[in-house]
């Protein structure tokens, strides 16, 4: 009876056990919910700029590529000199490599925005040319990350200066000595003007803040799954550990227990298995049922 009543005790804690566990995993996940979205949402963001960053490394590139190598050999041929060739220009060479790019980044845009560009498609907005006065009046300033709000909603940006290298001046500091495919292609009154070393313009790389945000939503969802998943391994592990170690044997002592109550006295004792507080009561059960057989045969003979 008593160790029936100390086996049902055991169940009833376990299950109380389990409770607790419950409430300190919900306080727990609360409190990594509330410390890890920010974290997620930093990470995420941090990894958007740095792939934006690459890619306008990679737009810079081109850009120096065309200007020394391609630019030199092209400007020379008789098609750009009857007729202006747009893959002689760093910028177009930059937008048309950044395009190939976009296939498998089709979140990300390239602008090469200038105050006086040779293409108007090129001038700077209004914002980009408080940008790019940034950048002049902080000439060591080498690349600026911000985010703005747009019609299409918030922008994350990656921003660099364009500098006017001796490269850029056989294009675009005089009308007279520009290139004439050139000048018949965008005209003669603007695009000129530039100096050598002056910030000119601004390279800007965007994306849709979505883009972070569901890398952090996803990232969230995923640690809660996976906290959770380990949550209940943990709960079941505990609960097949405390049947096999706790409930089983407390059952085997209270199955005997009833036994014996009904008469069957000879019984063979219980195994004792290691010495915890089990192996103690199954022990201490032994020896009562010893006592009890002997008592029992000394009143019968």
């Amino acid at each position: 009876m008593i160790v029936g009543i100390l086996q049902e005790a055991c169940v009833k804690l376990l299950a109380k056990f389990n409770l607790v566990l419950i409430v300190i995993f919900a306080v727990g996940m609360g409190l990594i919910a509330h410390n890890a979205d920010n974290f997620l949402m930093e990470q995420a963001r941090r990894s958007v700029v740095s792939q934006a960053e690459l890619m306008s490394a990679d737009a810079s590139a081109t850009k120096e590529y065309t200007d020394r190598q391609v630019s030199p050999v092209l400007e020379r041929t008789p098609e750009n000199i009857a007729h202006f060739l747009p893959q002689t220009i760093p910028f177009y060479a930059a937008n048309a490599t950044f395009q190939i790019m976009r296939v498998s980044h089709p979140d990300y845009t390239l602008r090469e925005a200038a105050l006086n560009p040779t293409n108007l498609d090129d001038r700077a907005t209004e914002w980009e040319a408080d940008l790019i006065n940034e950048f002049r009046n902080n000439p060591g300033k080498r690349e600026q990350v911000g985010d703005r709000n747009t019609p299409m909603g918030q922008m994350l940006y990656v921003a660099a200066p364009i500098v006017a290298e001796s490269g850029c001046l056989a294009c675009h500091s005089e009308a007279a000595t520009a290139p004439k495919g050139l000048i018949a292609h965008y005209g003669s009154d603007h695009g000129f003007g530039w100096r050598y070393n002056e910030i000119v313009g601004a390279q800007i790389v965007s994306v849709p803040m979505s883009v972070p945000v569901a890398m952090a939503k996803t990232g969230f969802r995923n640690l809660l799954i996976g906290l959770g998943t380990i949550f209940l391994l943990t709960i079941f592990l505990i609960d097949v550990a405390m049947y096999f170690v706790v409930i089983r044997p407390l059952r085997r002592v209270s199955i005997t227990a009833d036994s014996i109550s009904k008469g069957e006295v000879g019984l063979p004792p219980l195994a004792v298995r290691g010495r915890d507080e089990i192996a103690e009561v199954t022990a201490s059960f032994n020896r009562m049922h010893t006592s009890l057989k002997k008592a029992l045969e000394m009143l019968n003979g």
